[in-house]
């Protein structure tokens, strides 16, 4: 039978933290991007009554938004992720 290899506390601790750093930047951009696709979609005065097309292009403003987000943090952040923050 092989050993076992698990990761010491310090790892476990770190790896949680960078993953509950990842996670709240992930949330706090989707959310801003999606106020942001909503506005320039529907316009404030009309956020509440959208139709399909209006949905539909809220929807590609917020992946469009998402894409350009992911693409700054290269030149933010680590140059292998997606995120912003550093060390993730």
């Amino acid at each position: 039978m092989s050993d076992l290899s698990l990761p010491g506390a310090d790892t476990l601790v770190k790896t949680a933290a960078t993953y509950a750093k990842d996670l709240a930047e992930r949330t706090i951009w989707t959310a801003a991007t999606a106020v942001g696709g909503l506005l320039v979609a529907s316009g404030p005065a009309d956020m509440l009554h959208l139709s399909f097309w209006k949905s539909a292009g809220v929807a590609g403003i917020i992946a469009a938004g998402t894409l350009v987000k992911g693409l700054a943090a290269r030149l933010i952040g680590d140059p292998n992720s997606a995120s912003t923050a550093k060390g993730v």
